[in-house]
């Protein structure tokens, strides 16, 4: 049994989500609002960010990457052709390296920006930064999306999924992160056929569907969020 500190739309804790998920492994979530700077999460991971995930046995295991790794590490040998970190070096790089994208790239220039924006300043007080969406901001990450969205498109063009031939963490870390924009409506998919029969084939996965059954009060999800023939 993992248990994960999570918040429900960060992408990062969506991403670890999505690889348990597709290693079939139980799963305990407990929400985390980090902007709240929780004492006793502060002794978890002196970052104060998500995810951290917790098993017995272990110390307490921060930042998505950090997890990815140690589920590859423990858990990926057994899982043969289903593993989602190759065996082969020259793979290996090329999944690190668009996991990085995602989890990296877009996150700072789209995915946090949002998220923040749209989500988490509702819950934060004026002390913690809340209050009302910066509009310059949102504004720049929804042109920076659609730079993310033409390179999915190029990716997926070209290999059967974005890493190469198979499923790997980088479709997982770039689904995870578009997933919880998507649900704000914030994903322009008439812009990229490619890009979007990608995410179509990825959100069709059982592992997906916990994060689509997840909704915000006071925000209602985009047409598309729980479509899986959008």
């Amino acid at each position: 049994m993992y248990t994960l500190f999570h918040h429900s739309f960060c992408p990062h804790s969506r991403f670890i989500r999505l690889v348990l998920g597709e290693y079939g492994l139980d799963l305990r979530l407990v929400e985390e609002r980090v902007w709240e700077r929780r004492e006793g999460f502060l002794a978890l991971n002196p970052a104060c960010a998500t995810p951290v995930l917790f098993t017995e046995g272990q110390p307490a295991i921060p930042s998505a990457a950090i997890i990815a790794e140690f589920i590859d590490e423990t858990r990926g040998p057994e899982m043969g052709e289903r593993r989602l970190l190759p065996t082969a070096m020259g793979e290996r790089i090329e999944v690190r390296r668009l996991m990085a994208w995602f989890n990296e790239k877009f996150f700072e220039e789209v995915s946090s920006p949002l998220v923040t924006e749209r989500i988490y300043k509702r819950f934060m007080s004026e002390e913690d930064g809340g209050g009302a969406p910066a509009a310059d901001v949102i504004r720049a990450a929804k042109t920076n999306v659609r730079y993310h969205l033409s390179y999915i498109g190029w990716l997926a063009q070209r290999r059967n999924y974005l890493a190469g031939d198979r499923l790997t963490y980088a479709d997982l870390a770039a689904a995870a992160h578009i997933s919880a924009i998507d649900y704000l409506g914030d994903v322009p998919w008439s812009e990229d056929d490619a890009a979007k029969a990608w995410y179509a084939r990825v959100k069709s996965r059982p592992s997906f569907r916990p994060l689509l059954s997840e909704w915000l009060a006071g925000v209602p999800a985009s047409r598309t969020y729980v479509d899986l023939d959008f």
